[in-house]
């Protein structure tokens, strides 16, 4: 009997690790260091618990200012491969950051309701200054994946660090805009009553309002909707994240779905350090596809980061008024953040 059900317990255990590496699915011949900037909080926890599952990951490297202990303690009770260590303020951050692959940077202050992602500028983008100049120290090859908002802005901020701290090559700093993606396809499907695993929206633009652009002409498979639902579907996605705000009621924004997409995200990013073919992913990085030099498009990732831009592609009518709408505001947002790393020591 104790036989039959140890049985049971490992088949439903290597079930549930098969669900998840389909869902992120890294190679399980590769093992890579991954980092968590910020994992002590709303959603660097939830992310570190997915990223713990995710096969490939030899060792998760917790961070934060307070609380990482804890956190790595809990987690490293799990049992899967990944190593967990935890490393608490600024002298331990070198540690935290050597050697890593990836790192995934979701530090900051949440949003509350009344609040929008850019009223966290002043907070956030010293925080991602820091850990910037971190990383670029210790692990300047690594892939950077940020989260912290207002990535239009906390991802120039990155790379004018980096270039500040000498490393000059910038192709494996991404903004994570993921969660537009992930959005896109949940409503969608929703909408026309599909199975959401076959449902793929790319998101231009940035990650903010009216710089999030769904590009539903493009949805796989195909989806058509009279222009009224898709102007609502638009609006709905470009205020997906208020709408959580508003129904957590100032107990926070989006945690459990940001941390999904994170999870994801850096998941595509061991896939193409790992050396898989076709990895196309949405990103807010810099580029010369678009006027405000900073822009997500579907890229195609490699070992040494953007292997190819893939632009946007034909736009609707519609969309490329949201593309020319969304300009000023991203130009703005842009060189508020690049104004602040130029003068940030």
């Amino acid at each position: 009997m104790a036989a039959s059900l140890t049985r049971v317990m490992q088949m439903n255990k290597m079930k549930s690790l098969s669900m998840l590496a389909r869902s992120f699915s890294v190679s399980s011949q590769s093992n890579y260091k991954v980092s968590v900037l910020g994992a002590s909080g709303g959603i660097g926890q939830p992310m570190s618990l997915l990223l713990k599952q995710t096969p490939g990951v030899k060792e998760l490297a917790l961070y934060d200012i307070a609380h990482t202990p804890g956190v790595a303690a809990d987690l490293s009770h799990i049992d899967t491969a990944a190593k967990v260590t935890g490393h608490t303020g600024p002298e331990e951050i070198g540690e935290c950051l050597k050697g890593c692959d990836v790192v995934v940077i979701p530090a900051g202050v949440p949003r509350k309701p009344g609040m929008t992602r850019d009223d966290l500028f002043t907070t956030n983008a010293s925080i991602v200054a820091e850990l910037s100049k971190a990383c670029a120290k210790y692990c300047p090859k690594a892939f950077i994946c940020i989260i912290s908002n207002p990535v239009n802005s906390t991802v120039p901020i990155c790379c004018e660090i980096f270039k500040k701290s000498g490393v000059s090559d910038v192709s494996k700093v991404f903004g994570v805009s993921t969660l537009d993606i992930v959005r896109s396809n949940t409503f969608v499907a929703e909408a026309k009553g599909l199975d959401v695993s076959t449902v793929n929206v790319p998101v231009v633009g940035g990650h903010a309002g009216i710089t999030i652009i769904p590009l539903i002409s493009q949805c796989q498979p195909p989806v058509s909707f009279e222009q009224a639902e898709l102007e609502a579907l638009t609006a709905r996605i470009q205020d997906a994240g208020t709408e959580v705000v508003k129904a957590k009621a100032g107990a926070g924004s989006a945690t459990l779905s940001m941390a999904y997409a994170g999870a994801r995200f850096a998941a595509s990013a061991l896939d193409a350090l790992s050396g898989k073919e076709g990895v196309v992913e949405c990103a807010f990085v810099p580029t010369d596809k678009s006027e405000c030099g900073y822009f997500s498009t579907p890229l195609v990732l490699g070992p040494n980061g953007i292997e190819s831009n893939l632009g946007l592609n034909k736009l609707s009518p519609y969309e490329q008024t949201l593309v020319e709408a969304c300009m000023p505001e991203l130009k703005g947002s842009i060189k508020k953040g690049e104004d602040f790393a130029r003068n940030y020591n």
